[in-house]
């Protein structure tokens, strides 16, 4: 920035001229003594009249300049702040000049008598242009061919407001345009300075134009305005300033590069000048002989005192640098703040504002302390990553905003420090963050929510096997021939030890790729994919592989395997938003880190909230809940209980290699997603690049179960949560189907009929039979009966070797059933009595055959009649 000085009535040297160069400085002395007449008269009297030409041309001259000037809002810092239980904890602070805005009585009086005794002694009797001072510097510069000196407190008001205007311009060639403009050293520019210092004294009273005069003065580098001075060359506010620290910071603004004492060597040039204006306040009785003796045998005694500014205070504090940029990028992409990222950039920088982030400071320590005892910031072998973003649920408010290595954007520094990061790894890349980590298993709550919404229950039961599936069994209505594809793909189980038919609640809990799979057959792909957009799912970069057809976008990939082990690199921040949605009711909100905004007036700021919509129902979000708490309380996210019996929900996720972990889960109050993996490719021993690890990830893998619970558990601590909604009876309760008659099918119509059904037909083997060889000879659950959804159904073919059992045997009596049988072809009949007594077969009826009467068995089987026997 171009370093701004003030103007005073000191005399400007003069270069010998020429005779031709002498002529016009004469000429240009009668302009300015006639200008300095109408100056006069404008100040005091509003309507004149004179005579002579030269007066007349002046005022018309004069008349036809502006008069308005509009101070507008002076450049602020802004500062966010975070919240530590109910107090607002500033983190970070952002300018172009650290200036602080005081009113009259926080600025001490030794300040305002300093300034004008030095600047402007007749500044509360002049009309804003001091014209005895404007004659003399007339007659000193009639030489010259410039205007200089004589500029009053309210003309080096007016001449810093122009300034302002200048550097308020975002466009950098417009500004250094507009600031040229204002520094001119010309007649043309004073005289617009006087014109501009009556309309101010017109329009405001003495006092506050000497304020507007003391805040916004330029006192070297960055430092604008008497507060932000005192506190950064003397440590204080300027209202406790003393007298011989007033003159010195008055003085600094004569001149900042040369009087500015945080450079020693300029101490004692203020120190002289400083002296200069102690003499002028004791000349205009402004302090006593007894002061000013004291004041200037005080020495110039800074103590310095910066403000610092950006990102990477809030990193070495709290570890919120990351969230920080996050902040800020959150901001330069909101319109509210500037039609293009630049204006809003530039707008930040001097709003003023106070910034109210969202961001908890009692979880963001709970996950920082986890995270670092479990994650390093650098591993031999991999780019070690580790990032947990929470949300709260129904508003999507950042909570915590956590990862393992430090934030810093100095380009030096990190070449330095290995160690620190530039990349947010909890966001999307537009604003800051990596381009995601494959969310693995951490999806199968999508395709359940799918499974729920489209009539399904939890209860339903579902081949988990893994197999080679024909991707035409995939529905995908968006797609031109209605299924996946023509081809198939073959996928198998990390968890082995669930195998065959299991319920789908099993298949959620213990993550077996093959159940998702199954129930993906039975549902339309595209509804899946649509319902994962309507949860806000997305890549977080866009997709770079050409042949994919999402290139470009940051649109999810729709392929099958998806479904169970999703593919695409998604932001923690997006899936812990997701997660709320299953805890919120179905409501899905998108991420917000800023609470309020207001200005240096205390003036509410309009900013881009969260947008909230219902993504799922409630009665299917209700379900995914149960289902996923199910998996908390029995199954593989068991580190995701509670230590406060806070309901939770939650689902574990590992990609290939273990290249990627997560947990991903929420109370009804907040939710909360963790990944730690490897954040990058690293080179491998042959050149190539890969995110899979040589080295072996340790107990790395396992990190995220402890971070996620340090998080959540202080979350429950603070916030408490809720039971989950009950969910609704259809996705909750087993759906039984009715078991046809198949009898004398053949296997494959059998099968297929079972099928579809819902049911998973099985060969149960040969059985004895007198349906024709090979025909079904029956079904185990048995036609006629019911059976769950998806369960097995046991198909049994016919041998040809079975013969009937007779019909009409009960009630005959014993001997009778007996010849019926063995006319039937069945030898080998026993009798048996109901009571265990000696049974007497001559006189007992039939009771029960075993096999029933009218079944398949095979002529050498044993037939029993029971018999309903007499006592002796």
């Amino acid at each position: 920035m171009t370093r701004q000085t003030s103007s005073s009535s000191r005399v400007r040297s003069v270069k010998p001229r020429s005779a031709g160069g002498a002529i016009g400085g004469f000429f240009g002395a009668i302009a300015m003594s006639a200008i300095a007449g109408v100056l006069l008269t404008a100040a005091v009297t509003p309507v004149v009249a004179l005579s002579g030409t030269a007066a007349t041309s002046a005022i018309d001259i004069f008349q036809k300049l502006p008069d308005h000037l509009n101070p507008g809002r002076l450049a602020e810092p802004s500062t966010l702040y975070a919240k530590q239980g109910k107090k607002d904890v500033p983190i970070a602070v952002f300018y172009d000049q650290d200036r602080e805005t005081v009113k009259w009585d926080q600025i001490s009086q030794f300040v305002k008598d300093a300034a004008v005794a030095e600047e402007d002694p007749r500044f509360y009797t002049h009309g804003g242009v001091d014209v005895i001072a404007s004659s003399r510097a007339v007659l000193q510069n009639a030489a010259g061919t410039g205007f200089s000196g004589a500029s009053t407190i309210t003309m080096q008001y007016v001449r810093n407001v122009l300034i302002q205007e200048a550097i308020a311009i975002p466009d950098k060639e417009e500004q250094k345009k507009a600031y040229e403009n204002a520094m001119r050293q010309d007649v043309d520019r004073k005289l617009k300075e006087m014109k501009y210092a009556i309309s101010v004294e017109k329009k405001y009273p003495k006092d506050e134009i000497l304020l507007g005069y003391l805040n916004i003065a330029l006192y070297g580098r960055q430092i604008y305005g008497i507060e932000s001075a005192a506190n950064y060359y003397y440590n204080k506010s300027a209202k406790d300033l003393s007298l011989a620290e007033s003159a010195s910071l008055v003085a600094i603004v004569n001149n900042p590069s040369k009087f500015q004492i945080d450079v020693a060597d300029n101490i004692p040039a203020n120190t002289e000048r400083r002296n200069k204006i102690l003499d002028s306040m004791l000349r205009h009785g402004k302090i006593t002989e007894a002061q000013h003796k004291e004041a200037k045998a005080t020495p110039v005694t800074p103590k310095i005192t910066p403000r610092v500014q950006g990102c990477n205070v809030a990193e070495q504090k709290y570890g919120l640098g990351h969230f920080c940029d996050y902040v800020q990028r959150y901001i330069k992409a909101d319109p509210n703040f500037g039609d293009t990222p630049v204006d809003r950039e530039f707008n930040f920088a001097r709003g003023g504002y106070s910034i109210h982030t969202t961001i908890d400071l009692d979880m963001q320590k709970a996950g920082n302390d986890a995270t670092h005892a479990t994650v390093p910031a650098q591993m031999q072998g991999i780019d070690v990553g580790s990032a947990s973003s929470s949300v709260q649920v129904g508003t999507g408010r950042v909570l915590t905003m956590v990862q393992n290595k430090p934030f810093n954007n100095a380009e030096d520094f990190l070449k330095k420090h290995p160690g620190y990061t530039t990349v947010n790894y909890n966001t999307d890349q537009e604003f800051g963050g990596s381009s995601g980590f494959q969310i693995g298993s951490t999806f199968k709550p999508v395709t359940l929510t799918e499974w729920i919404k489209t009539g399904h229950s939890v209860r339903d039961i579902v081949n988990v096997n893994g197999r080679t599936v024909q991707e035409s069994s995939i529905a995908a209505s968006c797609m031109p021939d209605g299924v996946y594809g023509f081809g198939s793909f073959t996928f198998s189980n990390d968890n082995l030890g669930v195998k065959g038919n299991q319920s789908v609640l099993t298949a959620i809990a213990q993550s077996v790729n093959g159940g998702l799979v199954s129930m993906q057959q039975k549902m339309d792909l595209c509804g899946t994919f649509d319902t994962a957009k309507k949860l806000g799912l997305h890549r977080a970069s866009p997709a770079a592989n050409p042949d994919l057809p999402n290139y470009g976008t940051t649109d999810l990939t729709m392929v099958p395997s998806n479904v169970y082990g999703g593919i695409d690199e998604i932001a923690p921040i997006t899936v812990a938003s997701a997660y709320a949605a299953f805890a919120g009711d179905g409501k899905v909100c998108t991420p917000v880190p800023i609470d309020s905004i207001t200005d240096s007036d205390g003036k509410n700021v309009p900013f881009q909230k969260s947008k909230c919509s219902e993504a799922i129902s409630p009665e299917v979000a209700a379900g995914v809940a149960y289902a996923l708490q199910y998996t908390v309380t029995n199954g593989l996210a068991r580190h995701a209980g509670s230590a406060f019996g806070t309901p939770h929900l939650a689902k574990t996720g590992t990609t290939d290699d273990v290249v990627d972990n997560w947990t991903a889960g929420a109370s009804s109050k907040v939710a909360t997603a963790t990944w730690v993996g490897n954040a990058g490719p690293v080179k491998m021993p042959d050149g190539t690049w890969s995110r899979v690890s040589t080295q072996g990830f340790g107990n790395l893998m396992y990190a995220d179960q402890t971070i996620w619970p340090a998080i959540m558990n202080t979350a429950d601590s603070k916030y408490g949560g809720d039971p989950f909604r009950e969910p609704s009876a259809t996705a909750i309760q087993q759906t039984m189907v009715g078991v046809p008659d198949l009898k004398g099918k053949s296997y494959d119509e059998a099968a297929r009929a079972l099928t579809d059904l819902g049911f998973t037909p099985t060969d149960g083997g040969d059985v004895d039979s007198t349906v024709p060889k090979g025909k079904v000879a029956s079904t185990d659950p048995a036609g006629g009966g019911q059976a769950p959804l998806g369960s097995s159904v046991a198909i049994h073919k016919s041998n040809g070797q079975g013969t009937k059992v007779p019909d009409g045997l009960v009630g005959q009596t014993g001997n009778k059933a007996k010849k019926a049988l063995n006319d039937a072809g069945f030898k080998s009949v026993d009798f048996a009595c109901d009571s265990g007594d000696t049974a007497y077969p001559n006189s007992n009826r039939v009771i029960s055959v075993s096999p029933d009467s009218g079944a398949d068995a095979k002529k050498s089987a044993k037939i029993t009649l029971t018999l309903a026997c007499k006592k002796d």
